[in-house]
């Protein structure tokens, strides 16, 4: 339960007033219900004719006689003087109608009490949901290197709803039944505190037998949601590989293996539901045995010559017995709801308290242009302190000129201009901007100086105007027509039937290779940044869309200070310097030209690609 108290404290707190409001109701049901319940007592006296006993009123300040002995005296009184001045018939029915009213305010003040509730709930998941989208949105790119997608979407929605449906449901009965409990057991020994005790007795055996049942629910669950995880991320993975699927045929093969997964989801699901189906029936059993256990014992001191209690009373105490088994069996069921809900936080708070590397400096420097140049000074980098991607590079990027990166695949190309606005921080060396370590500055004011143009366009399920404007605070369609126009976008975009009101398809799957990648250009002209990363902005492109989009991007680096990696040694021919890049080395730097004269490594990537 110390998990429990830990998730409330950090999530119930804005929502004090609701808990408030739920401990008002459900004190105002069990009052309600107590005092519904007494009214038996009467009728079954009036019904019988078993009180023979002659009232006479008490004055309600009399001394020497407690309150509790004054009112029930006083009650009766008033009951046998309407019995005999209306009648045994006409009282039993203002009474019944009594006991229906009283029953009909215990049954509102129950519904408030859990209507209250709902806010409360829905608010929890809400703040747990949107937490977990805060932090997916901070957290560093390697987090998501080792995890799978689909497997923090399942986090996102199956375990947020076990959380709901477990946890916070259960908060519900945890303030109700407390109460319930306490004002039920407080009756009983009114009414019989021999027959109480005994009843104390006998229930925390239920109690042993109802714990070691559902000892292993949190193991299960745990084990269900891991599996539900592995289905959602096959998902993922079939979603975004459809096309390679079908172009190998392989759609029997996938679906053997969500087959699979979902079979092991299902047997898992299915050890927590029977765990969880056995509650109610043994709650139910163990419940009507303490019933038994106390009519027989409660009838044996009826029977005896000391009896403590009369008739009526005890069926009052059963009936009040009977209620308390309710509550009790609903902490039962929140002793095996919260383990399953906790085991969905367990996972949750894997993303919730993952760390983040990628620190805010405690009092940042103000960096808010390029005036100078970009420095690289003696980098190294690895990945989990694996081998090292870049060995002691040096670079520097003056203002306005354009550097390009070239060598193989792996060479650490990528890794050394995502470094730049701090995707991954250096372990040795330092990143300069201005004389300024990159570190020492706020990470928004640090990427807000740089643009970026990558391979793969990436869009949104959004329109034209959204997509380029995205990122842009209060950017006008004249701001973002003139965007698009220098990235050779606007003219189909205006053949499409709404313009930029045109909704583009997920991650802009209605748009060809060239089409994607001018309107992620159109993006980085309307940021308008001081720095440009370009990260084989046109090695995927066909050679018609590759001159538009390399038309757009010369235009877009003029005046900029540019970062440009390449594959095809053609889109940097004119670039400011060149650096060759092989096994995280800078093994190669000049102009083009110098660079061929050394016919050293970047004249045979060169030659092969001529040969090509």
């Amino acid at each position: 339960m110390k998990e429990f108290f830990r998730l409330l404290r950090r999530f119930v707190p804005p929502y004090k007033k609701y808990l408030i409001w739920a401990l008002f109701l459900n004190l105002l049901s069990a009052i309600l219900n107590i005092f519904s319940f007494a009214l038996i007592i009467p009728i079954l006296q009036i019904l019988f004719k078993m009180d023979t006993k002659t009232y006479e009123f008490i004055p309600w300040d009399a001394a020497g006689i407690n309150m509790k002995d004054i009112a029930v005296n006083n009650f009766y009184y008033y009951v046998t003087e309407m019995i005999a001045s209306q009648g045994g018939s006409l009282t039993l029915l203002i009474l019944g109608v009594f006991l229906a009213v009283m029953t009909l305010l215990k049954a509102f003040s129950y519904f408030a009490s859990s209507a209250v509730m709902i806010p409360l709930r829905t608010g929890v998941v809400r703040d747990i949901r949107a937490q977990v989208y805060n932090k997916v949105l901070h957290l560093p790119l390697s987090f998501f290197s080792e995890e799978r997608k689909g497997d923090i979407i399942a986090r996102m929605s199956g375990d947020v709803t076990e959380v709901e449906t477990s946890v916070t449901s259960s908060l519900d009965m945890l303030i109700k039944n407390p109460i319930l409990i306490i004002a039920y057991f407080g009756t009983l020994i009114a009414i019989s505190w021999q027959l109480t005790l005994f009843t104390l007795l006998v229930l925390p055996g239920m109690g042993w037998v109802m714990g070691t049942v559902g000892k292993k629910l949190k193991r299960q669950s745990l084990d269900a949601q891991a599996k539900w995880s592995d289905t959602m991320s096959q998902l993922e993975e079939t979603l975004g590989g459809l096309r390679i699927i079908k172009a190998f045929i392989a759609e029997n093969k996938m679906m053997e293996r969500f087959n699979k997964c979902s079979n092991e989801y299902r047997d898992a699901i299915n050890r927590v539901a029977t765990r969880q189906a056995l509650a109610h029936p043994m709650s139910e059993f163990l419940g009507t045995c303490v019933i038994v256990i106390v009519l027989w014992f409660g009838g044996t001191l009826i029977l005896s010559n000391s009896a403590t209690i009369d008739a009526p009373s005890f069926i009052y105490y059963l009936v009040i017995l009977y209620s308390v088994i309710n509550p009790l069996k609903e902490f039962s069921k929140a002793g095996y709801n919260i383990p399953k809900g906790l085991a969905s936080m367990e996972r949750i708070d894997k993303i919730l308290f993952a760390e983040n590397p990628i620190k805010e400096p405690a009092r940042p420097k103000q960096l808010v242009s390029l005036d100078d140049k970009v420095e690289f000074k003696d980098i190294s980098f690895s990945y989990d302190g694996s081998r090292q991607v870049l060995k002691h590079i040096n670079l520097t990027v003056p203002k306005g000129k354009t550097i390009a990166l070239v060598g193989q695949s792996g060479s650490g190309k990528s890794t050394l201009v995502d470094l730049l606005p701090r995707y991954h921080d250096v372990q040795s060396g330092k990143i300069l901007i201005d004389g300024l370590d990159i570190k020492d500055a706020r990470i928004a004011d640090l990427r807000g100086l740089i643009g970026n143009v990558n391979q793969e366009a990436i869009l949104f399920n959004d329109t034209f105007f959204n997509n380029i404007a995205f990122g842009v605070e209060n950017a006008t369609m004249e701001q973002v027509v003139e965007a698009a126009k220098i990235a050779n976008a606007h003219d189909f975009i205006m053949d499409t039937e709404k313009g930029y009101d045109t909704n583009i398809g997920d991650r802009g799957g209605k748009l060809s290779g060239g089409q994607r990648q001018r309107i992620s250009i159109a993006r980085a002209i309307l940021k308008n940044p001081p720095i440009l990363i370009l990260d084989e902005a046109t090695s995927a492109l066909d050679t018609e869309s590759e001159r538009l989009v390399q038309e757009a991007l010369e235009r877009l680096m003029k005046t900029r200070t540019t970062i440009a990696i390449a594959h095809r040694l053609s889109t940097i021919r004119n670039a400011d310097e060149i650096c060759v890049l092989y096994e995280g080395e800078i093994v190669e730097r000049g102009r083009h030209e110098e660079l061929l004269a050394k016919d050293g490594y970047y004249k045979k990537l060169n030659d092969m690609q001529s040969l090509g």
